[in-house]
């Protein structure tokens, strides 16, 4: 009985672990003040263009031409977690790719809940929201090496 009921609990926590949510900008900032790790995956081009959200790592996901290299993404993300259940929270600049990312993130093992900001830095801005510069040798809330967060604001893959 008491095997059931673990195992019960297991399967439970691991759907609601592999689900995404959308969040709103209040949403965010009440995750973030809780210890969420917020991820910007936009180009370094818009990081320079909007500025950032404060405290969040700048980590790009797809390049200018829409590539990807998921497993050096994932690596770089991993050095970024502080803790496993940790909840991390994507964004980007409509909602649109944090989102896929997010689903595909949702499914893989060793992390904690999953969110995306639902209409990304166009929406945070629209609320008239605070952005930061990024700092070209050290982006905004990124206390990792160069290596992980890129050098120059680049990331440390394609």
């Amino acid at each position: 009985m008491h095997v059931l009921l673990f195992f019960l609990m297991a399967l439970s926590f691991s759907l609601q672990a592999a689900e995404l949510r959308g969040v709103t900008p209040d949403e965010l900032q009440a995750l973030q003040q809780q210890g969420a790790l917020v991820v910007d995956i936009r180009t370094p081009e818009e990081w320079k263009a909007t500025g950032i959200i404060a405290g969040s790592s700048p980590l790009m996901y797809f390049d200018k031409n829409g590539a990807y290299d998921k497993d050096a993404w994932l690596g770089d993300l991993k050095k970024l977690v502080k803790q496993p259940d940790q909840p991390i929270v994507l964004v980007c600049r409509s909602g649109n790719r944090s989102g896929m990312v997010g689903k595909e993130l949702a499914g893989q093992a060793g992390f904690g809940p999953i969110y995306h900001l639902e209409k990304g830095l166009r929406q945070w801005a629209a609320e008239s929201r605070t952005l930061v510069a990024a700092e070209p040798n050290k982006p905004a809330g990124c206390d990792q090496p160069l290596t992980v967060c890129g050098s120059a604001g680049q990331p440390s893959h394609p």
